[in-house]
């Protein structure tokens, strides 16, 4: 009798398990269409789903209103991946309990949760580029390819937005490490049939190999050891980046990674036809000086940024210098310009040779340093709403008027999210701008 009341309350306990798994499976429609989540909802959802990525917005935010059709037309696709990855959103401002929880300080605040684990999310935001993101927190560290067929669907799957690294010949534990510490800046594989078609396709003459490429400036290098002590992280470090990089708001944000220094070389308009041999030139001293990043940026194209290095009209250009990244540049002496008359390997071989031997001149920039550049980037207008309410509050306070309302965060909370802000590539219209609860 007493055996017969046990296994009736399992079965009571069973029964009862399922009806709440059903119905917690039941209160979301899963069609491929962005979740609505609520405060009685949401702890439900992260539970619920290996991989969500929750847009906590507010209605009135312009920023929000313009991610909503990006997120409507990534969520179908991300849905139907082997791994699925949900988006869901949450108005933060109604549920605003729930928001202070979690600590959402701005709008939108992007968070990805991966087994029930947040990791707030400063990607791109354009469908497109969002679904390519994503797409890497649901895949493998490092990619083991069976065949010549599979390394060509993973090269097409991995898209242009980030480098892809395949080893061939190698095995899967040489690269493991590095698949899971650079895993959010570019994709890793290993094949384990090297073909002498794969073999011609992708460029290399012998294995083991670790071949890069960077689809986004058609870049290609192959390493052929040695496969440890490091060699291997500083080739895989190196070729985040093309050998000779256009600079721009973008790359701006990519360099603050690298700590390399950047050999820049300044042009009148880096779309000139008559600068491709200077270009091949840059390319050939970088080939040679991977311990240094090689840039190039045009008047035309960033004329703010050229400024800071001394450039006006009286400039000869185009004008080469070694950057440290941040305030300063070296002026090599005697080596200033790149001219006509003489070969461009010639001149910068001459300039590189003169910078290690320490024939330089150190300046200061003019302006704003390298992250003076980052912040900019949050919108001028965002700044001057910001300094105006500061200011605002200062006065009133000084008054003895007004307490400082809990609602506002200091300019160094801002500089702090602008600062994270920047820790990954991201398209111009997708920059994380830290906002206050004010819509722009």
């Amino acid at each position: 009798m007493r055996s017969l009341k046990l296994l009736l309350c399992w079965i009571s306990f069973l029964t009862l398990s399922i009806s709440i798994s059903a119905s917690s499976d039941d209160q979301f429609t899963l069609d491929g269409t962005v979740l609505e989540l609520t405060d009685s909802n949401f702890d439900s959802a992260i539970s619920t789903f290996d991989c969500i990525f929750v847009d906590f917005y507010a209605p009135w935010c312009g920023h929000c209103k313009r991610l909503n059709p990006e997120l409507d037309a990534a969520a179908p696709i991300l849905a139907k991946l082997k791994q699925p990855i949900v988006i869901a959103k949450l108005n933060a401002d109604k549920y605003s309990r729930l928001a202070r929880k979690i600590e959402i300080d701005a709008f939108p605040t992007l968070m990805l949760y991966n087994h029930g684990v947040p990791m707030e999310y400063y990607g791109p935001r354009k469908a497109d580029l969002l679904v390519r993101y994503l797409k890497k927190f649901v895949a493998p560290d490092v990619a083991v390819l069976e065949s010549d067929s599979t390394v060509k669907e993973f090269v097409e799957d991995a898209g242009t937005f980030f480098p892809v690294f395949i080893g061939f010949g190698l095995n899967e534990s040489i690269i493991s490490g590095l698949g899971r510490k650079y895993k959010k800046k570019a994709w890793f594989a290993v094949s384990k049939e090297v073909s002498e078609d794969t073999m011609v396709s992708y460029d290399f003459d012998k294995a083991p190999a670790l071949v890069a490429n960077h689809p986004t400036y058609n870049e290609h290098s192959v390493f052929y050891g040695p496969f440890e002590d490091g060699f291997l992280e500083e080739f895989v470090k190196q070729s985040f980046l093309p050998l000779i990089l256009p600079i721009n708001h973008d790359t701006l944000k990519l360099l603050k990674d690298d700590e390399r220094k950047i050999v820049l070389t300044i042009v009148e308009d880096e779309t000139h036809e008559s600068l491709e041999k200077l270009y091949k030139a840059l390319r050939a001293a970088a080939h040679a000086n991977r311990d240094l990043v090689f840039g190039y940026v045009g008047v035309k194209q960033f004329e703010e940024f050229v400024d800071s290095f001394h450039v006006d009209k009286k400039t000869n250009l185009p004008k080469i210098v070694v950057w440290d990244g941040d305030e300063e540049y070296d002026q090599v002496t005697g080596i200033e310009t790149i001219t006509q008359e003489e070969d461009h390997l010639t001149q910068v071989s001459r300039f590189l040779e003169g910078y290690r031997e320490g024939r330089t001149e150190k300046k200061k920039i003019n302006g704003p340093s390298f992250m003076g550049f980052i912040n900019s980037m949050i919108g001028i207008r965002s700044v001057y709403i910001l300094v105006f309410l500061v200011a605002v509050i200062m006065m009133l306070r000084s008054l003895g008027q007004v307490e400082e309302p809990t609602g506002v965060r200091t300019a160094t909370a801002v500089r702090e999210r602008v600062d994270q802000a920047t820790t990954v590539p991201e398209d111009e219209s997708s920059e994380h701008k830290p906002s206050d609860k004010k819509e722009d």
